[in-house]
């Protein structure tokens, strides 16, 4: 009788565990069949974007209506983000594809800076006509050889999950039909390096790369970069390690940590090799309770930058988070807000430190001007406002608009139904440039 039960809940045991495998394969299954159909609708997508970017390009090339090129262009800009956003959904991860998207990124902002362009008054040049010549042609080769890849996978039913596998397994040469087809395409377009941009694109280069083209005086040698952080940092006898940077910066610098003591903290920084600038600074620690008030935080955040020498530096915006309190300076030019010349300082409301900096946009726009007058008066500008926002203060500022172009503007600080909006109107035309919501102070929600 015993014998007869035992052998029956082995039995049971048995099919419940033959069971339960079988479950666990059935989702694995269907997981891994969601995963397929989703790369498999990316890739399929993305030769079609690029199959349609051919098309739109050469449809700009082909119109002669100055109102039909600018949504014409839109197009363009609009497909080559789509590319982009099936492209990172492709498991390629692991492979060098960054030429592709590269190129990508530079076509789309090509096409969109001529969209939003006034092209009545400012049509293409020849230069550029010849660009979207040269990107007609480079649109072809690449939607070529994505059909090749397309063909391949349909014919030969290629599975995406297998990509991901043969990537994973890092075994060299990786024997792959699809990847293989797309490192052909990625050197196709390596080689479409020769096209010219338009020396008015300088928002093609990184930061970086502006950074660097843009910093200046003498190099400093690894010894003067630790007193300049020392000397930055008001630290005398601290321990202190620097190091170069490594590769992957257009510019070169030090890499410093500073053992700060009394805080029980490091101070991270880095300094440029040219010019000895300090270019960013964070104290690693914990800030406890706020002992000093916003105002007393920002003349330390004011001090600091005088001591170093930048001068005529004004604050436009101060935020408390916490017990940090946040400050953004913006150059001041005969009256007028310049900001591409911004630096960020965070100070410490516990013991009015600094603990945060940033200013690499300052070091990259920052140079001699000539800031003109405004053509129109504040009335007339603010006649192009909403007549549903009272404003409450206004000045004149120097802004980079969506071409990358510095303006003159007003600025309007106003309110519409309790929201807060900056809104900059081009001193010279009355032209709407940008229109920001601020934030609000943020609700406190409370359990019930």
């Amino acid at each position: 009788m015993l014998r007869t039960i035992l052998v029956a809940i082995l039995g049971v045991a048995v099919v419940s565990t033959a069971y339960w495998g079988y479950q666990e394969h059935q989702e694995k299954n269907s997981i891994l069949i969601k995963a397929e159909n989703t790369y498999q609708r990316a890739f399929h997508d993305l030769t079609f974007n690029l199959d349609q970017l051919h098309d739109e390009i050469g449809a700009t090339l082909a119109m002669n209506s100055k109102d039909q090129l600018s949504p014409s262009l839109a197009d363009v800009w609009r497909l080559t983000s789509m590319a982009q956003m099936n492209l990172g959904q492709l498991p390629l991860t692991l492979m060098p594809f960054s030429k592709t998207e590269e190129y990508l990124y530079k076509v789309g902002n090509f096409s969109y800076r001529n969209a939003i362009r006034d092209l009545e008054h400012e049509p293409l040049s020849e230069e550029e006509y010849q660009t979207l010549n040269e990107l007609y042609k480079q649109s072809g080769e690449i939607q070529n050889e994505m059909r090749k890849v397309q063909s391949m996978v349909l014919q030969d039913n290629l599975r995406w999950m297998d990509v991901e596998l043969a990537l994973a397994s890092e075994d060299e040469p990786l024997n792959n039909a699809i990847v293989n087809g797309f490192h052909i395409v990625n050197e196709k377009v390596e080689g479409f390096s020769e096209v010219d941009w338009g020396a008015d694109l300088p928002q093609l280069q990184s930061n970086d790369d502006l950074l660097n083209e843009r910093l200046n005086g003498e190099e400093v040698t690894a010894e003067e970069a630790k007193e300049i952080a020392l000397r930055f940092v008001e630290l005398e006898n601290a321990e202190i390690h620097i190091e170069e940077t490594g590769e992957g910066l257009a510019y070169g610098s030090y890499s410093v940590r500073i053992n700060d003591p009394e805080h029980e903290a490091n101070i991270f920084m880095d300094i440029s090799k040219k010019g000895g600038h300090p270019i960013w600074l964070l104290q690693d620690r914990q800030v406890g309770e706020t002992n000093i008030s916003l105002n007393e935080a920002s003349e330390k955040a004011k001090e600091l930058l005088e001591k170093n020498g930048i001068e005529d530096m004004q604050i436009v915006d101060s935020k408390q988070y916490n017990a940090v309190g946040v400050f953004n300076f913006a150059y001041l030019k005969d009256n007028v807000r310049v900001y591409p010349d911004a630096i960020v300082v965070e100070v410490s409301l516990q013991d009015g430190e600094i603990i945060g900096y940033e200013s690499s946009a300052y070091l990259t726009n920052h140079r001699d001007r000539d800031v003109s007058q405004p053509t129109i008066s504040v009335e007339e500008a603010q006649e192009r406002l909403n007549p549903s926002l009272e404003v409450m203060e206004h000045h004149v500022a120097l802004i980079k608009n969506d071409l990358s172009e510095e303006v003159l503007t007003y600025e309007f600080f106003g309110v519409i139904n309790n929201d807060t909006y900056r809104i900059f109107i081009n001193a010279q035309t009355g032209h709407e440039e940008k229109i920001e919501k601020l934030d609000n102070a943020e609700p406190v929600y409370k359990s019930a």
